[in-house]
């Protein structure tokens, strides 16, 4: 198991120095330019993906990477509305990957009474998908968010205005390859 108090230790010592001038910036400047909207899978780092250095993202990490419709009050609906309103986000990426746990949970049907909050915080998928593959629903899953995230007013004003681009995206985790969702299927779950 990974010590975090050594990697704190190795932190302090050997990667704050060497960039010592960018913490000192962030420390007085939170101007990040993406919200990056991505599961909480552990295998999914979105500054390792994107190769971001600290103050570029914003992110908010869900089981499933899911988006509650608006006006459902929870800290995603108020980050995102931060990142919009306050930050002035100029993009935003909702990112599912292979194999989500999540995804899998509704792809199989799986019995989830032993987690009754993980079982409500899954509607946000907004659909039945017991017998469709994973990876058909961790796409549709995507455009789906993007379809809810759609219904947020900061979003949606700064879409209209042209200050924001929204976007999905699939991660293979085995690959490393990114798959850019565009949006404009309808974000069905595909039958075949």
């Amino acid at each position: 198991m990974h010590d975090l108090a050594a990697g704190v230790a190795s932190f302090q010592r050997d990667v704050f120095p060497s960039k010592a001038e960018l913490f000192a910036r962030l420390a007085t400047r939170h101007r990040p330019e993406t919200l990056f909207i991505g599961c909480s899978d552990a295998r999914v780092i979105p500054e390792l993906v994107t190769n971001s250095e600290p103050g570029e993202l914003f992110v908010i990490r869900t089981a499933g990477n899911l988006v509650p419709a608006y006006p459902d009050t929870d800290g995603v609906t108020a980050s995102i509305e931060y990142a919009v309103a306050v930050l002035g986000v100029s993009r935003i990426v909702v990112c599912g990957h292979s194999g989500c746990g999540a995804m899998t949970a509704l792809a199989e049907g799986r019995e989830l009474s032993g987690t009754p909050m993980l079982a409500e915080w899954l509607r946000h998928a907004g659909y039945a998908a017991s017998g469709v593959s994973v990876a058909k629903l961790v796409r549709a899953n995507v455009l789906a968010q993007l379809a809810n995230l759609a219904g947020h007013p900061s979003v949606a004003r700064a879409v209209e205005a042209g200050d924001l681009t929204v976007e999905g995206w699939v991660f293979d985790i085995g690959t490393g390859a990114i798959t850019v969702l565009d949006g404009s299927d309808t974000g069905s779950v595909p039958t075949t």
